[in-house]
């Protein structure tokens, strides 16, 4: 039977129009204009101060799903009125009047009671938005309580924030109200966190000492617990000597005598160069590191330094330098200040000069130091307790060195030390147990390695490499030395060895990814990074890292904003200045 229904060709292919409304302003107004003349509202909503809300339960539901079960699954679904004893009246009707606008207005006055409201409410986008907002709020007589209201409401990236900028501002938020209120429990969690960024452990060491005093007759007997987690041993001989043992409260604790003992006991045992027994007290913090690195060439002589976020898996632009320098050596003292020794300029010139960038310092900028007493570039540098040592590299006229010398920063003078037994320049040095490992350098002597006992003033001769390596990155990690890449005479290499003290031998480990020479090594976080530095035609911009428990390399994703070789690596806790987008 023939369909007499059919669609005409023509209608069946008109084509179809979805109109969406531009805007939800005005029903948001027409919405709030009703509430606001009490027309349809079907509830009340009373807060403790007796002040009282009209509203329309299906747009409360909508937006809420505190209130969506309430108005379907339980008995306030037939009531006109609902008392919220546990919210603000103020939070209270900002929170409504979002709910029907869209809007709110966060100060720093309402946020401690808007954000638990909103919390309670479950409206997701405030709790957020206080959040944000208080993290802009952050400063040290506030962020151990912003910190607590987190906590208390679950807000993990607030939670981290402040954790992190408690962390990073120790040294001012000890000096607050706040931290004295804190609990023993918190107090212990703060001081020991291998990521407090501090100038040094005094200021941990006083901080207890205040916090016990501000409640003496409660807090006296938890001091023994406290001092377990601060780390005499890191402070000076001299500053536990004249501070920590006349201090009254540690002289009437037992327990703290104990580890007074302890520390001196450190620093006896730290001078004779002998294995140190590891410790949590005598373990450095290590705060949120940062590897930066400094000079190279990339057919420009550099004074850009960059620094990597491994967090944020990202390069950026820290201070520019002074003076342009390839081939410097680069060292870290007293966990602040990083010195740039040596190298050659755009010229070609070897230096004498040492630049020093103070990590502590609001201007973070780079400022002359003292200069060597002999031009050194493509040299070694290593630091030994507050002490630089310059090692060989090769002078004017390309004429190389086994002379060596010895800043001390205290005098803030250079000093000629033992010289090595073989002249090296393009050499690696690393320090392990407070022992300056001189590795490889230029052919012939590529594979010997000696190592320098500074309260011996000597150099000893240790098992040669199974390769010649000049160029060869050097670095040390969890008690291991590592000599990485480098160059032969003949080609260049991808592969790295291991030397353990102990058994006094080295060990071939895991190829890199890439030959390379001229590059930066750094140990950071139970890794070891290998920077830039340049194969056999090119000048590199990658960075891989090496992991000692799967004997593995990764390639890092970031890559340098710019290719460079020959350049200077270090690694030290993030200072404050430095963030994510930093130019110099």
């Amino acid at each position: 039977m023939q369909n007499t229904h059919q669609i005409p060709e023509s209608r069946r292919c008109e084509p179809a129009k979805l109109y969406k409304k531009s805007s939800f302003v005005d029903v948001y107004a027409a919405l709030q204009f009703l509430r606001n003349g009490e027309n349809f509202c079907d509830i009340k909503l009373e807060t403790g101060e007796n002040n009282v809300i009209f509203a329309h339960k299906v747009v409360l539901a909508s937006a809420s799903p505190y209130f969506y079960a309430m108005f379907t699954n339980f008995s306030e679904r037939n009531s006109e009125l609902v008392v919220l004893k546990q919210i603000d009246s103020t939070a209270l009707q900002l929170l409504v009047n979002f709910i029907y606008s869209g809007e709110i207005m966060i100060t720093e006055k309402n946020i401690q009671v808007l954000l638990p409201a909103a919390d309670f409410l479950q409206l997701q986008e405030v709790t957020e938005a206080c959040c944000d907002f208080a993290q802009t709020l952050l400063c040290p007589n506030n962020c151990i309580g912003i910190y607590a209201i987190a906590d208390l409401h679950g807000c993990a990236k607030l939670l981290t924030s402040s954790e992190l900028y408690i962390q990073q501002h120790f040294s001012e938020v000890v000096g607050g109200k706040e931290f004295l209120s804190l609990s023993s429990e918190q107090v212990v969690r703060l001081i020991s966190s291998d990521k407090l960024i501090v100038p040094s452990e005094e200021k941990v060491f006083e901080s207890v000492i205040r916090w016990v005093k501000h409640k003496l007759g409660s807090r006296k007997c938890i001091l023994p617990q406290l001092m377990e987690h601060v780390r005499l041993p890191l402070t000076s001989k001299s500053y536990i000597s004249k501070k920590v043992v006349e201090e009254p409260l540690i002289k009437n604790c037992l327990k703290c005598k104990d580890y007074i003992d302890e520390a001196m006991h450190f620093h006896n045992i730290h001078k004779s160069e002998k294995l140190i027994p590891q410790n949590i007290r005598n373990k450095p913090r290590h705060g949120d590191k940062v590897i930066l690195v400094v000079g190279g060439y990339d057919n420009e002589y550099r004074k850009i330094t960059e620094w990597y976020d491994p967090k944020m898996d990202r390069w950026n632009y820290g201070p520019e330098m002074i003076t342009s320098r390839v081939n410097t050596g680069v060292c870290v003292v007293n966990d602040n200040l990083v010195f740039a020794v040596g190298g050659y300029n755009y010229q070609g010139e070897p230096l004498r000069s040492v630049d020093m960038l103070d990590l502590t310092s609001d201007s973070l900028c780079w400022k002359p130091s003292v200069d060597m007493l002999v031009k050194r570039s493509n040299l070694g540098v290593g630091a030994i307790n507050n002490y630089i040592y310059a090692v060989g590299g090769y002078n004017d006229n390309d004429r190389i060195l086994n002379s060596a010398e010895l800043f001390d920063y205290n005098t803030q003078e250079w000093r000629m030390i033992k010289s090595m037994s073989t002249k090296r320049c393009d050499l690696g040095v690393g320090v392990l147990n407070n022992i300056l490992y001189a590795v490889g350098g230029s052919i012939p002597q590529s594979d010997t390695v000696e190592c320098y006992y500074p309260s011996l003033d000597t150099w000893n001769p240790v098992a040669k490499m199974s390769v010649h390596r000049r160029t060869a990155g050097v670095g040390v990690l969890n008690g291991v030395l590592y000599a990485v890449g480098g160059h032969n005479g003949f080609k260049c290499l991808s592969s790295v060895e291991a030397y353990t003290p102990s058994t006094g031998v080295w060990t071939t480990i895991a190829d890199m990814h890439m030959p390379r020479h001229l590059a930066g090594i750094v140990a950071l976080d139970d890794l070891l990074y290998v920077v830039g530095g340049e194969d056999e035609t090119s000048f590199l911009d990658s960075t891989e890292c090496y992991n000692p428990k799967t004997n593995t390399w990764s390639l890092v994703a970031a890559s340098m904003n710019h290719e460079r070789t020959s350049i200077g690596g270090v690694a030290f806790n993030r200072p404050r200045h430095f963030k994510n987008g930093f130019h110099s």
